[in-house]
């Protein structure tokens, strides 16, 4: 009887032992690009390489399209509380938890995608992405930023000076500091459009373009009401892909460092998709017809001038910050 216990145990410590080595934890990513987008494209890269490297014990769910929350900040609050583990979003949300988040969203700061990747990459982008963790409030992990590339003006008649923007009806988000923006160049924000009704809206004449990347612009069919894109590039704000703190401290340590190192994997990966992204939509209008202006030097500067107010009231809590930047940008 007493061997036939000791046996009897024995199995039920190797089922439980094979029992918890199979279990596999899964975890809820949410994305609002649909499907082929850059960034969900990284998604699953992610979720591929966090099942891999984990030998399968984490299992990564990416619902895209908005499906689990169709909007960012919701998403975000599903991290706070543990209800969700994984979402990518914009940086613009997060700097409600990081405010000097915003230094690096003001207009006509970087010189190229180069040297913005040269920031988010350096001391002053990832001292962000600890700051998002180190915030008592935010209960987000910062893993890694991914590109969004830069927004351009585009409208119904040619734009080569600031001079060319007085009067123009631009539509913007609902941003009070891209509704400045448009004010210090001269023309007129509008707001209240959404990016569904922008084509509609500049083919009846209520606004003269809108601004937006590449992507946007081609996929929308902006190009084909305002066919004058204005290369000015005067924002980059990158997207940021968060882990819920809380979730986080519930794996195993070592798991959660394999999922930090991947998502840094994956930003090469979703910068290059960015890139062949935005090359293939830009392609598209070209061979349309669109008319595509490179601002000169000295036009350039003029815009980059006409931004001093701004600077003042919307980033005079980072000029440190702003400054370092700029600094850097004189070897782009």
């Amino acid at each position: 009887m007493k061997k036939m216990l000791v046996v009897l145990m024995a199995l039920l410590m190797t089922f439980s032992l094979v029992t918890s080595v199979s279990a596999q934890t899964v975890l809820k990513m949410s994305e609002v690009h649909a499907e082929g987008y850059p960034t969900t494209l990284a998604d699953h890269e992610f979720a591929r390489l966090v099942e891999e490297k984990t030998e399968g014990r984490i299992k990564v769910e990416v619902y895209s399209g908005g499906t689990l929350y169709g909007e960012e900040t919701g998403a975000i609050e599903a991290l706070q509380l543990g209800d969700l583990a994984f979402a990518r979003v914009s940086a613009s949300p997060v700097s409600n938890f990081v405010p000097a988040l915003n230094a690096i969203q003001m207009p006509y700061l970087y010189k190229s995608g180069e040297h913005m990747w040269a920031i988010l990459n350096g001391e002053i982008g990832q001292g962000f992405l600890a700051e998002i963790e180190k915030s008592p409030d935010s209960g987000l992990v910062g893993l890694c930023y991914y590109d969004a590339g830069s927004r351009s003006f585009y409208v119904t008649r040619e734009v080569k000076t600031v001079g060319d923007m007085a009067g123009l009806k631009i539509r913007v988000q609902n941003n009070t500091m891209m509704v400045r923006m448009v004010e210090l160049l001269g023309g007129a924000p509008i707001t209240g459009i959404g990016p569904n009704d922008v084509q509609q809206a500049i083919s009846t004449g209520t606004i003269d373009g809108a601004e937006n990347n590449w992507p946007t612009y081609q996929n929308m069919g902006d190009y084909e009401a305002a066919n004058y894109y204005i290369l000015d590039q005067h924002t980059r704000v990158p997207e940021v892909l968060l882990a819920s703190a809380e979730v986080m401290k519930s794996l195993d340590p070592a798991d959660a460092e394999i999922i930090r190192q991947v998502a840094k994997d994956t930003q090469e990966y979703e910068i290059a998709e960015w890139a062949k992204k935005e090359a293939a939509a830009e392609a598209i209008v070209r061979e349309a017809g669109t008319v595509v202006i490179e601002l000169t030097p000295e036009a350039r500067a003029e815009f980059e001038e006409k931004m001093a107010p701004l600077y003042e009231e919307f980033g005079s809590e980072w000029m440190d910050i702003i400054n370092q930047i700029k600094e850097i940008g004189k070897d782009f």
